[in-house]
């Protein structure tokens, strides 16, 4: 028996309203996010936390008081390990959660994976398009910490996963067939911003992004009006365009409603549970979009699960290193592409 330590990376969330504040400081003192030096990026990273934190704290407090992230990624875990024992009879295997800026921390995930004694290790983040702000960044984390043994492979992305394509188009297709089919809908698929300074500098997270959303949108010729957007700007810097809210006033002065599918989120949290179900819900009630629809994450869909399934045995098949997962490469021009840039180095 081979065995094989699959590691979710994800970027995790406060698990109390008194872990708010903590939470957004190591996100900000990350200099992925904030490339200054650290005498600069700390005193910074606690200034925007303190400034933030009551603000969060009341987004928190919609969802109960702690964000959905870590027991919705265990219930990830889980079921791919109970997919992996089922399916690969030669492997035991066993999946471990490794969270950027909470609870389960890299360190301690690693003690565990290294109590473990891997043959095989494969790097699995929950980001299906690569970024350096995020899969890069926890990548690098990890490699600083993990002493243990096993030969390491890793899943830089896999942005037209066919598995992922399939859970995110049978979630729309659901949310517009409960909704009646309604005529007159934009689709919109929304992903988490960045600024745009990490594009142009070779990030390859946009192409990815729009690779995924036209994957998708091949499946649906039904929703034949579709668009690429993205939310969660903070800070001055300009931000990739067009925003999601922008795309839902300019639907509602066009008389059209909207489907919001986040498509780069893999799980429920406060970008989807509160800023997409919450505060433009409420823009497209003011500005006339209507209706308002949106799809769920794929949490832990059968499709997603095999998809991610597969992802880790392929990637068994190969040489030590980092590679996509099936046939996406990025396009010449993205410096930070993960094979490019050497993932997480």
């Amino acid at each position: 028996m081979t065995k094989l330590a699959v590691v979710l990376f994800n970027l995790g969330g406060p698990d109390s309203l008194e872990a708010v504040k903590p939470f957004l400081f190591n996100l900000f003192r990350d200099r992925s996010i904030i490339d200054l030096p650290a005498i600069a990026r700390y005193p910074l990273a606690a200034l925007i936390s303190t400034t933030r934190e009551k603000t969060a704290q009341a987004n928190y407090a919609i969802m109960g008081g702690r964000s959905p992230l870590r027991p919705e990624t265990e219930r990830q875990a889980a079921a791919l390990e109970g997919l992996l024992n089922a399916t690969a009879p030669d492997v035991e295997a066993r999946c471990f959660i490794a969270m950027r800026y909470w609870d389960p921390f890299a360190k301690a995930t690693a003690q565990a994976v290294a109590a473990f004694a891997p043959d095989e290790i494969v790097l699995l983040p929950l980001y299906p398009q690569y970024s350096t702000t995020t899969t890069a960044s926890s990548l690098k984390d990890w490699r600083g910490v993990y002493r243990g043994p096993g030969r390491s492979r890793t899943v830089c992305c896999y942005p037209t996963e066919a598995g992922l394509i399939e859970a995110h188009s049978s979630a729309i297709r659901s949310v517009w067939d409960a909704a009646g089919q309604p005529g007159g809908l934009r689709l919109l698929f929304s992903a988490h911003g960045l600024p745009q300074k990490i594009v142009d500098g070779g990030d390859p997270y946009r192409a990815q992004i729009e690779a995924t959303a036209a994957a998708i949108a091949a499946r649906l010729p039904e929703l034949a009006d579709w668009r690429v957007c993205f939310q969660s700007r903070v800070g001055r810097l300009q931000w990739l365009t067009p925003s999601t809210d922008d795309e839902i006033r300019r639907a509602g002065a066009e008389g059209k409603g909207v489907l919001v599918a986040p498509i780069a989120f893999v799980s429920e949290h406060v970008e989807t549970l509160v800023e997409l179900d919450c505060e433009y819900a409420e823009l497209a009630r003011e500005v006339g979009c209507a209706p308002y629809l949106r799809a769920r994450t794929p949490g832990v869909d059968e499709s997603f699960i095999a998809g991610l399934g597969r992802a880790a045995l392929k990637a068994l098949e190969r040489p030590d290193g980092t590679a996509p997962h099936g046939p996406w490469r990025c396009p010449a021009g993205h410096a930070k592409c993960a094979l490019r840039a050497g993932a997480g180095q």
